[in-house]
């Protein structure tokens, strides 16, 4: 919802914010695993009970994310394959990310946030699994109002501003909410999609 809204713009903001990046090509692949291996720290730091930290982590790695898109455009080096790194690497921090927050309290004997985070984590995989088994079949799925830039932002305000709990209460319940927007959505496009199929079916004996 973030980079829908601001579209070109963040490319602009970017450029003009980090000019070094864009005067030499840099391999974007590069910045996406560079911009991992920053939010598995987070991970850790979030493990290791160092909330700001790990929301100060959280911050930088998401900007890593928006440069490996921007720079591959500006460079003319955008790829199938660097498309594909970028999505499963996301999947990987988001997984990476909640994990470290489980184990953080599992270790501390709170069943409950553990459970809590857990059922953020769900959500999290099940929003984007969604959006891409979905758009196998309706070519532009859209819709959810609480996508992944929004996740990790509330989790990284949350880390930083020791609000940490109810920030997880914030991802786990509007992502469940998502999730069911993107099966609402999917069922009215593939419901569209196959009465489309019958009539031309009935149209063409």
């Amino acid at each position: 919802m973030i980079k829908a809204k601001l579209g070109d713009r963040l490319d602009g903001w970017l450029q003009a914010g980090l000019p070094f990046l864009f005067r030499h090509p840099v391999n974007p692949n590069w910045i996406t695993v560079l911009g991992t291996l920053v939010s598995g720290g987070a991970a850790l730091a979030f493990a290791l009970g160092a909330f700001a930290w790990a929301g100060i982590l959280i911050g930088f790695g998401g900007l890593f994310d928006l440069l490996d898109g921007v720079l591959a455009r500006h460079h003319g080096r955008a790829t199938a394959f660097g498309a594909f790194l970028d999505s499963t690497l996301d999947r990987l921090v988001d997984i990476a990310i909640l994990v470290g927050i489980m184990t953080h309290f599992a270790a501390r004997g709170d069943p409950a946030t553990v459970l809590l985070a857990g059922v953020a984590l769900a959500a999290s995989v099940l929003t984007s699994y969604a959006k891409a088994r979905a758009e196998r079949f309706v070519p532009d799925l859209g819709g959810g109002f609480f996508e992944r830039g929004e996740r990790l932002a509330v989790l990284a305000f949350g880390g930083i501003l020791g609000f940490l709990v109810p920030a997880l209460w914030i991802v786990a319940v509007l992502g469940v909410v998502t999730v069911g927007q993107r099966f609402v959505l999917a069922y009215r496009g593939m419901a569209h999609l196959d009465a489309t199929g019958r009539r031309q079916v009935g149209e063409h004996p």
